[in-house]
């Protein structure tokens, strides 16, 4: 399956490993040198509707993932990746 990389930024992106949502592609990071796509970037959630900025952008390297399927990316994230908004509540919450 042939896929552009418009096609990819409105993907949800899924952890195998506990099923979280992990949010849409926003990005893609490219090698200049090479042509060869790196990662694809998960943007952070809004804080507070956007007015205390956004929570850390995850950055997804190009062998983490699975499965390119129609709607969503399922990607490898043993312990890695975790979705932003758990990630801000670990910090509140000292877990």
């Amino acid at each position: 399956m042939n896929c552009r990389i418009q096609d990819l930024r409105n993907k949800e992106v899924v952890c195998l490993h506990n099923g979280a949502i992990l949010g849409c592609v926003g990005d893609v990071e490219v090698d200049t040198v090479t042509a060869k796509v790196i990662a694809i970037v998960v943007f952070g959630r809004l804080k507070c509707f956007g007015l205390l900025g956004r929570c850390d952008d995850c950055i997804i390297p190009w062998h983490e993932i699975e499965i390119i399927g129609e709607d969503t990316i399922l990607v490898r994230c043993q312990g890695g990746f975790m979705p932003p908004k758990k990630r801000v509540m670990n910090r509140i919450f000292g877990k």
